[in-house]
C-alpha cells in the first residue's frame, strides 16, 4: 500500500511538469523568429560597411527624430464669437509731432458712444526726435514687421515666445539734453464697447455734442498743424509682453499742415493658449491710407490720425501642441526596422548583380583550345582538370 500511494504522488508531481513542457513545446512552434545558429552564419566585408550605414543612418534619423518630438507647433482653431457684451480693450502708445494743448484723442463707435480720453489716456510732451538707442529698437521692430510680411510661420515663434521675449516698448530717454518737447506721446488704455468704432487724434480737445461730439480747433493755427506720428504700441485685449503688433514702430512724416492719416483695422478676438501662458487677447489687421486735405480739389475732410476698427464675428483658438511619446516611439520603431529592411534588400541585390558581373567574367577569361585525336581530328572543348593535371 505505502508502494503505490508513492507511484500516485510521483505521479501527480509529474503532471504539472507535462503540461508545462507541452506549453513550451506549443509556444516554440508559434515562433515567428527562429534563431539562426552561429555556424550557419556568414560574415562579409561588404555586409559590414551596409550594416555601418546602417547603424549611421539610424543614428541621424533618430537624433532628427527626437529633436521633432520636441518641437511643438502651433494648432488654428476657428468658431463663432458668442461674446458680444463684454468691453474691448485698446492699449495705445503714440507720440504726435504737436505739443498736448493741441490735439486731443478720443474715441466714437457705431452706437455714437463717446469715450472720454481723461480717464485711461496720458498726454506726455516729449521731443519727436528718438535717442541712439531708441532708433535702434525701432529700427529693429521695423525689419521684423518686414519678415512677418514675407514670412507668416514667423508669428508661430512670437506666439511661443509670448512673455519670455522683452518689451516691445520703447526704453526711456537717458540723455540730458535740454530739447524742448515739440511732441506729444499719447500713451494708455481705454474700455470701449464691443462694436465696430473710431479711434481719432485731431486738432483741439474733444467735446460732448447732442448730435455727436466735436473738437475745440478754432483756436489752433493752421500752420502748426502737423500730424507727422509715430505708432510705439497699439493692441487689442489683454497686453501681453513680447508680442508684436502689425503697426509697432510705424512712423509717418506729413508733408503738409492739412494731412489725414487713416488705418482701416479688422479686429479678431483670440484665445492663446500655450506650456507658458494661457490669455485671451486679439489679433487684428490693417489697411493704411493717407491723403492731403485740399477742399478746392475735392480732397474733404478732416486733418489728424483715424484708425477706424471693426470686430470680426469669429474668434480664432490658437493652441500650442507636442506629439505624443507613444507617437514618437512608433516613428522611431518604423524607422529603425524600415532601414534595416531597406539595407538588407539593397544588399541582396548588389550581391546579386555582383555575383553575375563576376561570374561572366570569370567564363570570359576561359579560352578555347585544341586537342589532338588519334584519328586526325581536333576537339575545342576544354581538357578535365585531374588531380594529375594539377602537380
Amino acid at each position: 500500500m505505502v508502494f503505490i500511494a508513492s507511484e500516485i504522488q510521483c505521479e501527480v508531481q509529474q503532471f504539472p511538469r507535462r503540461k508545462t513542457t507541452k506549453t513550451l513545446n506549443l509556444m516554440k512552434e508559434l515562433d515567428a523568429f527562429p534563431k539562426v545558429p552561429e555556424s550557419y552564419v556568414e560574415t562579409s566585408a561588404s555586409g559590414g560597411t551596409v550594416s555601418l550605414i546602417a547603424f549611421t543612418t539610424i543614428a541621424f534619423l533618430t537624433i532628427m527624430e527626437f529633436m521633432v518630438y520636441r518641437d511643438t507647433w502651433m494648432k488654428y482653431e476657428y468658431e463663432v464669437d458668442k461674446d458680444f457684451t463684454s468691453k474691448l480693450r485698446i492699449n495705445i502708445d503714440i507720440t504726435v509731432a504737436m505739443r498736448c494743448q493741441y490735439v486731443g484723442a478720443d474715441v466714437l463707435d457705431l452706437a455714437e458712444t463717446m469715450v472720454a480720453s481723461a480717464d485711461g489716456l496720458i498726454y506726455e510732451p516729449v521731443p519727436f526726435e528718438l535717442t541712439p538707442q531708441q532708433k535702434e529698437l525701432q529700427r529693429m521692430l521695423q525689419l521684423i514687421q518686414s519678415r512677418l510680411q514675407e514670412e507668416h510661420s514667423l508669428q508661430d515663434v512670437i506666439f511661443k515666445s509670448a512673455f519670455k521675449s522683452a518689451s516691445t516698448a520703447l526704453p526711456p530717454r537717458e540723455d540730458n539734453s535740454l530739447q524742448s518737447p515739440d511732441a506729444c506721446r499719447i500713451h494708455g488704455h481705454l474700455y470701449v464697447n464691443k462694436v465696430a468704432g473710431n479711434f481719432h487724434i485731431t486738432v483741439g480737445k474733444a467735446i460732448p455734442h447732442p448730435r455727436g461730439h466735436a473738437h475745440l480747433a478754432a483756436l489752433v493755427s493752421h500752420e502748426s498743424y502737423n500730424f507727422s506720428h509715430r505708432i510705439d504700441h497699439l493692441s487689442f485685449g489683454e497686453l501681453i509682453p513680447g508680442i508684436i503688433n502689425p503697426l509697432d514702430g510705424t512712423e509717418k512724416i506729413a508733408s503738409d499742415h492739412n494731412q489725414m492719416f487713416q488705418y482701416f483695422i479688422t479686429v479678431v478676438p483670440t484665445k492663446l493658449h500655450t506650456y507658458k501662458i494661457s490669455a485671451e487677447t486679439h489679433q487684428f489687421s490693417v489697411t493704411e491710407r493717407e491723403r492731403v486735405i485740399n477742399h478746392a480739389a475735392g480732397s474733404h475732410g478732416v486733418s489728424g490720425i483715424f484708425m477706424k476698427y471693426d470686430i470680426s464675428s469669429l474668434m480664432v483658438t490658437v493652441t500650442e501642441e507636442h506629439m505624443p511619446f507613444w507617437q514618437f516611439l512608433v516613428r522611431l520603431c518604423g524607422i529603425i526596422g524600415g532601414i534595416f529592411s531597406t539595407t538588407g534588400i539593397l544588399h541582396g541585390f548588389g550581391r546579386f548583380v555582383a555575383e553575375i558581373i563576376f561570374c561572366r567574367f570569370r567564363l570570359g577569361s576561359y579560352r578555347s583550345t585544341s586537342v589532338p585525336l588519334p584519328d586526325g581530328h581536333t576537339s575545342n572543348h576544354l581538357p578535365l582538370i585531374t588531380d594529375n593535371s594539377t602537380h
